[in-house]
């Protein structure tokens, strides 16, 4: 039997470090660097990711052909020659410099290891998988690679500096050749170090501006889109235009000076500023659905392509995306389900697949359960360890799909997981907290007993995808969950927790081929209820990132108010004395916290 060969792709040093390896060119494991160390868009040094997916596999890095990588921020060879005279640790922390000065892949300089640039990563993640042979790409973030750092070849009469940005990429693409025919840049601009970013001309520098200015992270455009339906129509002045397909991005004006405040004091929901930052909410995200549909459509008419890619920080942006999927003429619309910068690693293996070993594309990404796989002794370790014993009772089910469907029809909060974990930052139901959705209340029950975050943020819904057509508005299939669609009015009052306030919800629907174990629970629970929907939220609490490991499951069950926790095919509950013992390990931990952190 031949040797596979492998191919391993890296995204480097900034937010969501991460690595996709694949394996005769299928994608055979992808994690990322958060779900790991537990830090929520992890950055810095790669090792950990590299050791995840090769120890998945059962491999070394001798065994691997060829290694692709990126860093948006510079060339990676650059990169990491400054990382060794430039003190920067949000790039390279100190406890992780040992670590690089001794890894074979750090600075080297062998054809086994090559970098790309950002954009061309991000059209190689979204059209490399996808179902299609050929059609269009477009790829919209925050920012990519110095104009001069750019590989791909593109239309160059726009006049502007080596030092603009990439913005906007639009591609396409027929087998394994891909085209560009556009790119929008940012022009670099006066600045505090990242505050440069925020005042650069871009689509996606300005809904990351539009975050910061609400809720002080660059990175929590996800809640400014949640938020934006409470805001009132054109109440604010537009913060750009496109016309005749130019952008324009005037600078922002020291009128919108209203500072955030933290919400973790619990007074950010009835802040005098909530009015206007729902304001601000709306017409940044009704201005960005206005651009990315003009480009979809002018990407339509210029290409002729039935078929549309989608990738970038902003592809996650599932309001837009629905509205691009009905109104801009495309006849399929997919996009990579890791959208950010997670899915640079799986841009970067494809690259060193189709362009650099010259290999015909023949894998398709119809899921992102590209995690390794937890085995029962696994699970069975998270359950017996001493302190969680002592607080839960763990009994194998021989029909775990029915047992939770009837805890899920009794009001129960279930931690729900399954197999290999998801890849990106969406729970499609193997790292998945569920729970009925025909209570209205159950949002408000998940937000103040489980997840902790702001009450105006929806759930998503789960849905048999053969049944999707009845109950939302739409023919367009959503398995990653990056689509809003409207739900049909019968229907609003039956489900009323997924029903976001503009009668919205961001559909996953579910197939039994590409995850049986879920499809079976909706079975399951629509033999109960008459209901083919659940309501499924990441298995995590605000401000961490989803759970990769049992023990990771296990920790968020015990110190969450999530009623019962499914491993594989074991339901474990918690036992009277849990509220005892619970609060006791949680001073303990907090205390011995308090005390290793003065310890010189």
């Amino acid at each position: 039997m031949p040797k596979p060969s492998y191919i391993l792709g890296l995204n480097t040093y900034d937010h969501d470090v991460s690595a996709c390896l694949l394996r005769d060119g299928a994608l055979a494991y992808a994690i990322e660097k958060e779900r790991i160390t537990r830090e929520k868009h992890a950055t810095g040094f790669y090792k950990e990711v590299i050791d995840y997916v090769l120890d998945a596999e059962g491999i070394t890095l001798d065994d691997v052909d060829l290694v692709v990588s990126n860093c948006y921020i510079l060339p990676v060879p650059e990169m990491e020659d400054r990382l060794i005279y430039q003190d920067m640790p949000g790039f390279l922390p100190e406890y992780e410099r040992q670590d690089a000065s001794v890894h074979p892949l750090f600075r080297s300089r062998t054809g086994k290891v090559k970098t790309i640039s950002h954009h061309l990563a991000h059209a190689y993640s979204a059209f490399a998988v996808c179902p299609f042979e050929e059609g269009a790409i477009m790829i919209v973030d925050g920012v990519g690679s110095y104009r001069s750092d750019v590989m791909e070849t593109y239309p160059g009469d726009e006049p502007g500096s080596k030092l603009a940005r990439e913005s906007e990429s639009y591609y396409t693409f027929k087998g394994a050749q891909l085209d560009c025919l556009k790119k929008v840049w940012m022009e670099p601009d006066r600045g505090f170090l990242s505050d440069e970013f925020y005042n650069m001309p871009g689509l996606g520098a300005l809904y990351s501006r539009a975050s910061t200015y609400v809720f002080g992270d660059w990175n929590k455009c996800g809640e400014l889109m949640g938020l934006a339906p409470y805001g009132r129509r054109d109440q604010i002045k537009p913060l750009m235009d496109i016309t005749d397909n130019v952008l324009s991005v005037p600078r922002w004006t020291p009128e919108y000076n209203q500072p955030y405040i933290a919400d973790s004091d619990g007074k950010w929901d009835t802040h005098p500023s909530m009015r206007h930052w729902e304001d601000l909410a709306w017409r940044v995200q009704d201005d960005t659905e206005k651009v990315l549909l003009a480009r979809a459509r002018w990407l339509r008419e210029t290409t002729g392509a039935k078929n549309l890619c989608i990738a970038g920080g902003v592809a996650l942006n599932c309001v837009a995306n629905g509205r691009i999927a009905r109104e801009a003429g495309f006849e399929n619309v997919w996009i990579q389900p890791a959208a950010g910068d997670n899915g640079i690693a799986i841009g970067c293996a494809y690259y060193g697949l189709l362009e650099v070993q010259k290999q015909p594309r023949s894998y398709v990404m119809t899921h992102s359960y590209t995690g390794r796989a937890y085995t029962d002794r696994d699970v069975e370790a998270a359950t017996q360890r001493t302190l969680v014993k002592a607080q839960t009772s763990a009994v194998r089910s021989d029909n775990i799909c029915r047992d939770t469907a009837k805890l899920l029809a009794d009001q129960k909060v279930i931690g729900w997981f399954q197999g290999r974990s998801e890849y990106g930052p969406r729970a499609l139901g193997n790292r998945s907290i569920i729970a009925d959705p025909r209570r209205p209340e159950m949002k408000d029950i998940l937000n103040s007993r489980v997840k902790h975050r702001q009450p105006f943020r929806p759930f998503a819904p789960i849905v048999l995808a053969e049944r999707a057509r009845e109950i939302f508005e739409g023919d367009q299939d959503s398995p990653f969950m990056l689509i809003a669609a409207p739900v049909r009015p019968e229907w609003r009052e039956k489900i009323p927790a997924i029903v976001h306030v503009d009668g919205t919800a961001r559909i996953q629907t579910v197939t039994e081929d590409t995850n049986p174990v879920l499809y079976r629970l909706l079975k399951e629970f629509d033999a109960l209820t008459g209901v083919p929907v659940l309501l499924n939220t990441s298995f995590n609490v605000k401000g961490e990132p989803i759970v990769e490991t049992p023990r990771d499951a296990m920790a968020c069950f015990i110190n969450t108010g999530i009623d019962h926790l499914i491993l594989h095919d074991t339901l474990v509950s918690k036992t009277s004395t849990h509220r005892f013992i619970a609060p006791l390990v949680r001073t303990y931990m907090d205390v011995a916290g308090l005390v290793m952190s003065n310890v010189k």
